[in-house]
């Protein structure tokens, strides 16, 4: 089958319109220099590839990939599945058209039909079997990778793709009746389903994307989606809205994506990282980049002409460039997506805005940025450069209950306030109509007892702008006496100074000094004035310590300390 003829049955009934899709295949431009070099680096990942390649051919599993535990699945065989199809289907790489890729993924494929379920599903062994959504996952990016070997002309390729195509019409029944666990999930089996039915237009494949767009995009007032998972699910739903946008010709989709992409200008770290400690999803507080974003980007900014989001894509290319590379079939499914981006303009990088449907606040002042959350115990982050302070928290030993963590955060004049307040009663006889007969004591339970000595804990954390950073006031009050430790957790690998080794605990610093500092890479953090009053940093009721250097100041209550951060 030659390259026109293929795109001829594969996308005659999608009904092409220039908002839609700007790729034809048949008459693609030049790639770019950039888009190149993406091909390159999937040949690198692809070699990586070989080690956990099946090659016995007595094993069950023959032709199969395992993960890094030495488990074959699906997981690991699709994505290898896909790095060849885009090798063997694009001039620039190494491995265009090999025959002996060719071998690996048929035999990959069939390792694939193996293990798909009857019903078209596959599982992902770490906890989800007979999964509709990860039979979605897969099925979207080898449909893309499908069509980039169908259109091909790769020598063998006529062989393995009946089994291409075996896989992922299979899939295609599941996703047409599957269930989900997730919001974003509705998303993915709808665009899954959106690419197949721009290869075998089907219209149970529509039918069922209708059904779930019915529901509306789950998206708050700040342009934040449902999970609030800013490194890995907002980007996920921006390229997969993006699909069924174009796919079914509804661009009102693209309304949701330009209102996130906006709003994550607003949680970007100056040295490219993304704020992900709000996160409802398996991404809270970890290290993020940008890169998943580049492709949302990258299709708004041209089809805008976004000067801002072409920034971004700039910003991205300079912080996470060879992550990137992730996301090749993606852009080598849509020609649109070479093109030149528009001239960029400025970010906002000078701010103080609320984000309520998150619970968090972001400042940022040019070359520095916080972040103060809402029930969290780490409520403030603050980012100079490379040098990270990943959090700070304050405990109380009160009644196994004193980690402080605020409701909402207000604004009161100059400064964003966080309050708590507690309660520790003791407890009175139980009525004697309520004593259990044979004295089993959770048959006479602490509601039904008249409370007595209540102790009482009030916690103000109040965070004001001060010269280039923060000031931090932190009040603790009601019963007097109680031990206080309050925490620094500086990100592994920076150099401490002005700060003195606890005598019990690794990684754990007091700060006795006027000040201290942290650096990391060229950039400095000056923290303080230090209070070390006592050494208890691991409170009763507190959260465990973190694996990271931490400092430590520490009191009791009344407790009157104002901390500065620059």
């Amino acid at each position: 089958m030659n390259r026109r003829t293929f795109v001829a049955l594969s996308t005659s009934a999608v009904g092409l319109t220039p908002w839609y899709s700007h790729a034809f295949f048949f008459n693609d431009p030049p790639k770019p220099a950039w888009l190149k070099e993406w091909v390159k680096i999937n040949d690198q990942r692809l070699e990586s590839y070989q080690k956990y390649r099946i090659t016995d051919s007595d094993s069950q599993a023959y032709g199969g990939c395992m993960d890094g535990n030495d488990i074959p699945n699906p997981h690991s065989t699709a994505d290898f599945i896909k790095r060849v199809s885009l090798a063997l289907s694009n001039r620039e790489s190494a491995y265009y058209h090999s025959a002996d890729l060719m071998n690996q993924v048929g035999l990959a494929l069939k390792f694939l039909l193996k293990i798909q379920h009857e019903d078209g599903t596959i599982d992902l062994l770490e906890t989800n079997f007979h999964s509709t959504p990860d039979t979605g996952f897969i099925v979207k990016r080898l449909a893309m990778a499908y069509k980039q070997l169908a259109a091909s002309n790769a020598p063998g390729s006529e062989k393995i793709l009946p089994d291409y195509k075996a896989f992922l019409v299979r899939g295609g029944e599941a996703l047409k009746v599957g269930g989900i666990h997730t919001p974003n999930h509705r998303w993915v089996v709808s665009a899954a389903l959106t690419k197949l039915n721009e290869l075998w237009p089907n219209p149970a494949y529509v039918a069922r994307i209708e059904e779930w767009l019915a529901e509306h995009i789950d998206m708050d007032a700040d342009g934040q989606y449902n999970e609030r998972s800013t490194y890995i699910y907002s980007p996920l739903t921006n390229r997969l809205l993006i699909t069924i946008a174009k796919g079914l010709k509804k661009p009102e989709l693209l309304a949701f994506v330009r209102r996130n992409l906006n709003m994550t200008m607003y949680y970007v770290h100056p040295n490219g990282e993304i704020v992900t400690e709000a996160s409802g999803r398996q991404d809270k507080a970890l290290i993020g980049t940008m890169e998943s974003y580049y492709y949302a980007y990258r299709y708004m900014a041209l089809l805008d002409n976004n000067g801002q989001m072409a920034a971004m894509c700039r910003l991205i290319e300079n912080t996470a460039a060879m992550r990137q590379a992730e996301f090749l079939d993606y852009m080598l499914d849509d020609s649109f997506l070479w093109k030149e981006l528009p001239a960029s303009k400025p970010l906002p990088t000078n701010y103080a805005k609320e984000f309520l449907g998150s619970g968090l606040v972001r400042i940022r002042r040019e070359n520095w940025d916080s972040t103060l959350f809402t029930n969290n115990a780490a409520w403030l982050t603050f980012h100079k450069g490379n040098a990270v302070l990943q959090g700070m928290r304050v405990a109380a030993s009160f009644f196994g209950k004193g980690q402080f963590q605020s409701e909402k955060i207000e604004k009161e004049g100059n400064s964003w306030v966080l309050k708590s307040k507690l309660e520790g009663p003791y407890f009175q006889p139980i009525a004697k109509e309520e004593i259990a007969a044979d004295g089993d004591w959770e048959k006479m339970p602490k509601s039904k007892r008249r409370q007595s000595e209540i102790q009482y804990l009030e916690s103000i954390v109040r965070i004001t702008e001060g010269d280039n950073g923060l000031e931090v006031d932190i009040q603790m009050q009601g019963t007097d006496g109680v031990p206080v430790s309050l925490e620094l957790i500086f990100r592994a690998g920076g150099v401490l100074s002005g700060v003195i080794n606890h005598p019990n605990k690794e990684k754990a610093y007091l700060l006795t000094a006027t000040n201290g500092t942290y650096q990391l890479k060229g950039d400095t953090i000056t923290f303080g004035p230090g209070k070390a009053l006592h050494k208890n940093v691991q409170l009763r009721g507190a959260l465990p310590a973190v694996d990271a250097p931490t400092v430590y100041l520490t009191g009791f209550t009344p407790f009157k300390h104002t901390i500065r951060i620059s």
